[in-house]
């Protein structure tokens, strides 16, 4: 005969204010070491306005190196008022034919919207690898989802700027090349997973500064 008061008084009592124990936000404390969970949070009384607020996408990314390509990011590590929020963004400039190569984001889901510029965009499934092609143009958007290998080619005659958002405070990241070639990965045994030939490996690790 009880039961009801008792979900009525829980009821109320998860109601209550001072009962309440979910926080409005976690910035990133960047003093201390990240978690697999994001950064701890800043004590409340060190938080102020400029935690909320980036200003680091503004300026054009140094295209001058060997993708032609430049991406700033404003994920938790660059802006703390991300940190538990399940969101962040970054810059990609691209020179003309520059290219963000294939690679995966692990942790997130991302959406690009081209600003200026052409920019020809893919993504490849993970189980029959149908691969999704789209050129977009000013103003058009793609989604990516999360863990799929895709990428992005400056396909115009002008330089191109998009802006990709996640679903995560930071999605990670994977270079397919700098994983095979930027390492030390032996190259027998890049040969044996890829079948590239083994002069191909050495010049691919020479240009990216992998050894062995």
């Amino acid at each position: 005969m009880y039961l009801p008061y008792f979900f009525l008084f829980s009821i109320l009592l998860a109601l209550s204010p001072s009962s309440a124990l979910v926080q409005d936000f976690c910035v990133a404390d960047l003093s201390l070491p990240p978690t697999p969970a994001g950064y701890p949070c800043k004590k409340p009384s060190k938080v102020t306005a400029d935690d909320f607020a980036y200003h680091g996408l503004a300026a054009k990314g140094n295209t001058s190196n060997i993708i032609s390509a430049a991406v700033t990011p404003a994920v938790d590590a660059q802006f703390p008022g991300v940190n538990g929020l399940g969101i962040s963004i970054v810059r990609i400039d691209l020179a003309v034919g520059g290219v963000i190569p294939l690679h995966t984001h692990p942790a997130g889901s991302e959406l690009v919207v081209v600003i200026e510029g052409t920019i020809l965009s893919g993504f490849i499934s993970s189980f029959d690898n149908v691969v999704y092609i789209k050129t977009l143009n000013k103003g058009d958007i793609m989604v990516f989802p999360q863990g799929l290998l895709h990428f992005q080619i400056n396909s115009g005659k002008t330089p191109a700027l998009a802006f990709a958002s996640f679903g995560t405070q930071n999605p990670g990241l994977q270079v397919t090349d700098y994983a095979l070639f930027k390492n030390d990965l032996p190259t027998e045994l890049v040969n044996k997973v890829t079948f590239l030939d083994v002069a191909q490996i050495k010049k691919l690790k020479g240009v990216l500064g992998g050894t062995n």
